[in-house]
């Protein structure tokens, strides 16, 4: 890269007539080869007309030697605006004056004169700097009209001073070849001129162009349909970057790269490129992002406004050589772990050090022209790498294919025991479930009969203690009659008429006490028949204040004659406004009885711990309200403990000890109450007391 930007050279000539002549022949001997000029061209600083002439004695302008015309070397000879006039004294065999030709390189404007002749004008040289035109061929020829005499070769010259790097004061060239066609023959020429090879580089560089562009594509397409695998996206972005840095040389080649832009974006370009590379070998290998890689990355970042200072070619060749080096040193560490990886990078980039070697050393020079090749080895490997990747991972796919295969029948075999083990497992299973199911039926069925047993005991209870009473006094009175009418006989064998109209009166209140007392005990008997019988289902209007009042005192008789020893007070608040509600009596009242009851057993626990001043409590109100009536059953237990309220309503939950309860009780009741298209609610504090009301539509 860095040749192709080098001063053209002034070839020394091979037979000179004498230092003091300073005169190159041309000769015969040099047919199709490029003709070296003699040494010792004159320059001199300044513009004067005359200095074209031939006639013009330079003797006293100072004399270049070597083989280079590179002006920054003539510094402060050739400053920014200024001009310089070279000479040097020629002669042609006659045999090569209608084959030589003029190949020429230069960054600046220049006039060519032969014997104080302009024989060409490239770019306008011009004392005034607005004048000035700038043009920079490649390897451009001219013709040359030499003659079999001695002649004068003039140039004059002026530098196009880029603006950068600072450090120089002119990036200025020219350069002069001289050529034959080869016995007349172009094609001759074409063949065998060094611009064939700068042609040759630059075609290489086209086919690099055109490579990389399809590895952007490549990479891009892999990354666009596996996003997943962003390897390929990095991929992708150093394709795009190598392409940006090809396009700029590209374009740097055609202008000789006299811009400094150019120069600049395709070194910036280039070392984004490698450093990203860097880092996807890096990510290949699964490398920690140590001090060498960060210290690499601050050397490309750094170099990037060095690029004011120095040349391109210094800045992106030492990122490009430590990228190299580092891609080397990492592929030798991985290869133990991914052997065949590292073999891929570590080929390519050693092939990639033998072309730089040798175009630092020029050791076989006609590898050079395949330089631009060695910018793809990296990226080609990647690409390469791709390949292998993608094909490992296909294989080893392959492989868990026909192991998941193999577990796959081995697994069918294995379920299709398991599935005749299992289905005989759910049919003895399901014939145990269903059993089981029956057997819980039952259960069920014997739990509501004796939850209905248990409430009928109750209410029979409380009925033969409620019936008790007018029994009593019906006994009572009919032994008071009996006695009176003995008394009422002997006072009449007395003939005492007065005391015989008392005992008759006496006699006859008690008569009607018992009578009295027998139809309550009848109206006892009636009313708490049809309530006990079992419920046809249908409703019929009901005195709900009757209803209640006759099921408190029977939950109440019920305990009593239970337990002797129970004691608690009850009341009954009711709201004479209520009208007669369409109701299964029945239904409530069995409601109503277990509500009672459970209330009457929550004040009896609380009596029994003894709670100082306690009194315990049972209320039952009614209260009409708006569309419905509310029945309430208030006691001033312990309440119902709060992570256990959802439960209530469950059938088989009871806050009773085992045995003192179904838990079929509120179960029934919600359901009784809700088939009447009521609600059944409860309010609760613990240590307080629980309401539970009835809520029934009108």
């Amino acid at each position: 890269m860095n040749k192709i930007f080098l001063p053209l050279l002034f070839f020394l000539g091979l037979d000179a007539y004498g230092q003091s002549l300073d005169v190159a022949t041309l000769d015969t001997s040099l047919n199709r080869q490029w003709i070296r000029l003699a040494n010792n061209w004159r320059f001199q600083k300044g513009d004067n007309a005359a200095w074209a002439e031939p006639g013009f004695d330079d003797a006293s302008w100072p004399l270049m030697t070597g083989n280079n015309l590179n002006l920054p070397d003539l510094n402060p000879l050739t400053k920014k605006g200024e001009i310089a006039w070279f000479r040097k004294r020629v002669k042609a065999d006659n045999n090569l004056l209608d084959a030589l030709v003029l190949n020429i390189y230069q960054t600046g404007a220049s006039e060519i004169y032969l014997d104080g002749k302009l024989i060409h004008k490239l770019g306008e040289v011009s004392s005034n700097p607005d004048e000035v035109v700038f043009y920079n061929p490649n390897g451009e020829l001219l013709a040359l009209p030499l003659q079999t005499k001695e002649q004068v070769l003039a140039i004059r010259f002026m530098n196009d001073f880029g603006p950068f790097p600072i450090y120089k004061n002119s990036r200025g060239y020219i350069g002069l070849l001289v050529t034959t066609l080869g016995n007349g023959s172009s094609n001759d020429y074409k063949r065998n001129a060094p611009i064939l090879r700068q042609q040759k580089i630059i075609s290489r560089y086209y086919i690099t162009f055109g490579v990389s562009i399809f590895l952007l594509i490549l990479f891009t397409s892999f990354f666009w349909f596996f996003p997943n695998e962003k390897i390929n996206g990095y991929f992708a972005l150093s394709s795009f970057f190598l392409s940006l840095f090809i396009g700029f040389v590209l374009i740097s080649l055609h202008t000789f790269g006299k811009t400094f832009w150019i120069d600049f974006f395709w070194s910036l370009f280039s070392n984004i490129h490698i450093l990203i590379v860097l880092y996807c070998v890096y990510k290949i290998f699964n490398r920690p992002f140590g001090i060498v890689y960060k210290a690499i990355w601050l050397v490309g970042f750094i170099g990037i406004p060095l690029l004011f200072v120095f040349d391109a070619d210094i800045i992106a060749t030492v990122c490009g050589v430590l990228v190299l080096f580092e891609i080397i040193r990492i592929n030798l560490i991985s290869i133990k772990v991914n052997g065949t990886g590292a073999f891929i990078f570590l080929t390519y980039a050693g092939i990639n050090v033998l072309f730089w070697v040798n175009y630092l050393t020029n050791l076989f020079p006609y590898f050079n022209e395949f330089l631009p090749f060695a910018f793809m080895l990296v990226p080609i490997s990647l690409a390469i790498y791709l390949g292998y990747s993608f094909g490992a991972q296909s294989q080893e796919l392959r492989v868990k294919l026909s192991e998941i295969e193999q577990l796959s029948n081995e697994k069918q075999a294995i379920l299709f025991l398991q599935n005749e083990t299992l289905e005989k497992q759910v049919k003895e299973r399901t014939f145990e479930l269903n059993q089981s199911f029956e057997n819980l039926k039952s259960t069920q069925v014997q739990l509501i009969q004796s939850e209905k047993m248990a409430s009928l005991g109750e209410l029979t209870a409380g009925i033969a203690h409620e019936i008790q009473n007018p029994l009593n006094f019906v006994n009572n009175f009919s032994e008071v009659s009996n006695e009176l009418m003995g008394e009422l006989v002997d006072e009449v064998d007395k003939g005492n008429t007065g005391e015989v109209k008392i005992i008759a009166k006496d006699v006859q209140q008690n008569l009607e006490k018992i009578l009295h007392h027998g139809k309550r005990a009848d109206s006892i008997v009636k009313g708490m028949l049809q309530h006990s019988r079992s419920s046809s289902g249908q409703k019929e209007p009901t005195d709900v204040n009757a209803l209640c009042d006759e099921y408190l005192r029977l939950a109440y008789h019920g305990l009593k004659a239970k337990d002797p020893s129970f004691n608690a007070s009850f009341h009954f608040e009711p709201d004479e406004t209520l009208p007669k509600m369409n109701v299964v009596p029945q239904d409530i009242g069995r409601v109503l009885l277990n509500l009672i009851n459970n209330a009457f057993y929550a004040v009896n626990e609380k009596k029994g711990q003894q709670t100082d001043g306690y009194e315990p409590t049972v209320t039952v109100s009614t209260k009409k309200a708006e569309s419905t009536i509310q029945i309430l059953v208030k006691d001033n237990g312990n309440g119902i403990p709060q992570k256990v309220l959802y439960k209530i309503f469950q059938p088989f939950f009871t806050t009773k000890p085992t045995g003192q309860g179904t838990g079929l009780g509120l179960s029934l009741s919600y359901d009784i109450v809700k088939g009447q298209g009521g609600e059944l609610k409860v309010e609760t504090k613990e240590g307080k007391g629980t309401v539970f009301m009835i809520v029934l539509p009108i």
